[in-house]
């Protein structure tokens, strides 16, 4: 039992800090919707992606054929998990490009002035399309550091647990933030090109761009705590 619970200790904090990816995204398009169903379109966002990534855990030999090269171009193998990465990472940046652009440009025309439209289908099946690649993602790195198909299962339990508990003050914490919020789409950016970069095969160590992400995360918190002081001593 020992042997088994630094692995899975190891896997859930794995999990967590891939699901940040997957919180901060559901937490920017909640964001579209009005206050009562925001928790609604969260609750079924992480939940879907829990009963996805146990589905996957049914059909690991077949998750495990992603990862066998389908064909190859210009010396590049291509998997049939690299695919669905690339896909997913496109539209990650696509999403990401188009929420700045609305909140940096439109917000200062006179569209601002129109009501936010969200459809709650519309934006839970987006949530639905990067559950699937994530979840896709993770399984398979799952798969890379336990044997234990009972690990998998707690550990995937466990981190949407935490998840759950997490996504709402996260959620709210952008919402009330407008340039963490950009920041957020950033950092989705930078997530959506290293999937891309993993599908052609090229590894961006996860380990810089959290490092970078946390980085400008701190000089957003130290910006937010002075610049009002500093506008208090001009006025």
């Amino acid at each position: 039992m020992i042997d088994a619970l630094i692995p899975l200790i190891s896997l859930i904090a794995l999990e967590v800090i891939l699901g940040i990816d997957n919180i901060i995204f559901i937490s920017i398009l909640a964001d579209k919707l009005p206050e009562s169903q925001r928790n609604k379109l969260r609750f079924w966002g992480i939940g879907l992606a829990m009963v996805m990534r146990l589905a996957l855990l049914a059909f690991i030999s077949w998750i495990l054929k992603l990862d066998k090269t389908l064909f190859s171009l210009y010396e590049i193998d291509f998997t049939g998990k690299g695919i669905i990465l690339i896909l997913g990472g496109l539209f990650l940046i696509y999403k990401s490009t188009k929420e700045i652009y609305h909140k940096t440009e439109i917000a200062n025309s006179h569209e601002a002035e129109l009501p936010k439209k969200g459809s709650f289908g519309k934006l839970l099946g987006e949530v639905i399309l990067l559950d699937l690649v994530f979840s896709i993602d993770s399984i398979i790195t799952a798969v890379g550091m336990v044997d234990e198909l009972w690990v998998m299962y707690t550990a995937v339990i466990v981190t949407v647990i935490i998840m759950l508990f997490a996504s709402k003050p996260i959620s709210e914490f952008i919402s009330k933030h407008p340039s963490f919020k950009v920041l957020a789409l950033c950092f989705l950016m930078m997530i959506g090109v290293s999937l891309i970069a993993e599908g052609f095969q090229f590894e961006i160590p996860k380990g810089y761009i959290y490092f970078s992400m946390a980085f400008a995360f701190l000089v957003d918190v130290i910006q937010m705590k002075t610049v009002p002081k500093n506008a208090t001593k001009q006025n």
